[in-house]
């Protein structure tokens, strides 16, 4: 069943970012800007990066709320390049594909050619994209499949739901360059659909079968003169076009649902599950780049696969002495425990699993198979120097992931008591405001941002080594993400660091890990 409110699950930034070398050449050292800017913004709203994928320019950043943290699950990325015949990763898609709530969702972000002629390169781009992709999943292995040789789908798509946005560089056909700009200046963009690549595509490629896109109300979001409002007045006077566009795409049931008309809503393709999108639009108002940032808010509705926890942590609503830092927690009989298992303090307001105040792990003696269960303790070193709101999430060294989490407590120890701590553990950040409170056991409608920006991956510990004995420098650090579905596609930045090709991160953890 459905409960009667919808909750904030997922934020998406993805962009394209100046990708020159010497840029990608700093990040070794620094995270992207687009990453910073975006973990110190949403994390004042409670929104935690879940994961990042980054190949060269293109970035892809997934936060959640963080009382959402433990029903996200299976997070897998990858990228696939294209351009210069798959050598270069200035043109492609980077993907983040994961379980949320039970469910499987994909974010695709491509970037694919450019120029008006090239409309089939970028079909056969996005076609090689979805079948490159590969994700480690045993009954599928595609995000979809598709042959020339069928008009229908080969295989079921393995996700739910699929998010397909970007710089997709179609272009608007056959129309003067002044007819467009007429078209425009006098609002008549209906005149302009008919002859967008993207739209008379969806009738001719069956790759593109089932994709939904909104209405395209606000002007073309390229090619303006950098700092204006104003349409290339260079030479080469480009065409106005919709490059940026966000669409979407519902699993199919089976083989005959794909028979189905092309521009139904699709609310009826999967059992219980409905995409509802608020608003699509464009942003005027920047103009650091040639392109203007587009956004869409979206509801993602679906009923629960999964609503319990792998592990329930327990704690006292307040910490008064060192005495009270301890974690009661219990855990799922389909949870499997690692010696690497850790639980972590984090500020309200963290930005990433790696952005703890303190830790201790976990244990697993063999006195403990046959306990309900199990206790952690915090040393005193562990704990912060102030006084504030804190939770305690629990990380799952197999997983990869936080698989429980406790609703925020306070900490008030005495000053007398942490006079002696180093200073150098406290946390490096400070929260907001508290954030509001919402039960997570009965939410079953998702909405969901999904944004289009730049970002490398968060650092995660490797197998066997655990979290590293001070967290990460934020500044040091570049995150991911994904809530109400919020999916936008931002201008490109001029000024933005660079990174990795491989959309590897070059972070090193400050400390050597404690052995458990």
């Amino acid at each position: 069943g459905y409960s009667s409110h919808f909750t904030s699950l997922c934020y998406l930034v993805s962009s394209e970012v100046n990708s020159m070398i010497n840029k990608r050449l700093k990040d070794v050292l620094f995270t992207d800007q687009w990453s910073e800017v975006s973990m110190d913004t949403l994390s004042r709203f409670g929104y935690v990066l879940v994961t990042s994928q980054r190949m060269q320019g293109v970035l892809l950043l997934v936060f959640a709320k963080y009382y959402h943290l433990p029903f996200i699950r299976g997070v897998q990325t990858e990228n696939t390049r294209t351009g210069l015949g798959g050598i270069w990763g200035n043109k492609g898609g980077v993907s983040a594909r994961m379980s949320v709530f039970g469910h499987s969702v994909c974010f695709l972000n491509c970037h694919l050619p450019a120029h008006m002629e090239n409309s089939d390169q970028r079909m056969e781009d996005f076609e090689s994209i979805l079948q490159q992709q590969q994700f480690e999943v045993t009954h599928i292995i595609y995000i979809h499949t598709h042959t020339h040789t069928h008009s229908h789908f080969s295989n079921v798509v393995i996700c739910s739901v699929v998010f397909w946005f970007g710089d997709l560089n179609f272009r608007i056909e056959d129309l003067d360059i002044q007819v467009v700009k007429a078209a425009i200046d006098g609002n008549r963009l209906s005149l302009l659909w008919e002859k967008d690549q993207l739209n008379m595509a969806k009738d001719s490629e069956t790759v593109l079968e089932g994709f939904q896109e909104g209405p395209l109300k606000f002007p073309p979001t390229y090619k303006f003169d950098v700092g204006t409002n104003t349409y290339d007045t260079s030479g080469k006077k480009r065409k106005p076009a919709w490059t940026d566009r966000i669409l979407w795409r519902l699993r199919l049931m089976a083989p005959a649902a794909s028979h189905m008309s092309k521009h139904s809503s699709g609310s009826g393709l999967t059992s219980g599950t409905r995409v509802v999108q608020h608003f699509y639009r464009s942003y005027m108002e920047y103009m650091i780049s040639d392109h203007k940032p587009v956004s869409s808010i979206f509801t993602l509705q679906f009923p629960y696969k999964v609503d319990i926890p792998l592990v329930t942590i327990t704690v006292e609503d307040e910490w008064r002495e060192v005495a009270d830092a301890v974690a009661k927690f219990k855990v799922a009989p389909n949870y499997s425990r690692s010696s690497w298992d850790w639980i972590g303090l984090y500020k309200v307001g963290f930005k990433h699993h790696k952005d703890y105040v303190g830790y201790t792990w976990a244990k697993q003696e063999e006195s403990d198979y046959l306990r309900q269960e199990h206790q952690a303790t915090f040393a005193e070193e562990e704990l912060p120097k102030e006084s504030g709101d804190f939770m305690l999430c629990y990380y799952s060294n197999n997983m990869s992931s936080i698989v429980g989490i406790t609703e925020p407590f306070q900490i008030s120890l005495p000053s007398t008591s942490m006079a002696s701590l180093s200073p150098s553990d406290s946390s490096d950040f400070t929260s907001e405001d508290e954030v509001k409170q919402v039960d997570w056991h009965n939410s079953s409608h998702v909405q969901g941002k999904l944004g289009s920006s730049s970002s490398s991956r968060s650092p995660t510990p490797t197998e066997g080594e655990g979290p590293s004995s001070r967290k990460l420098q934020s500044r040091h650090t570049s995150p991911h993400s994904f809530p109400c579905t919020k999916v936008g596609s931002t201008a490109k930045a001029s000024n933005t660091l660079g990174t990795q090709d491989d959309g590897s991160d070059s972070v090193k953890t400050a400390g050597k890990p404690r052995e458990p």
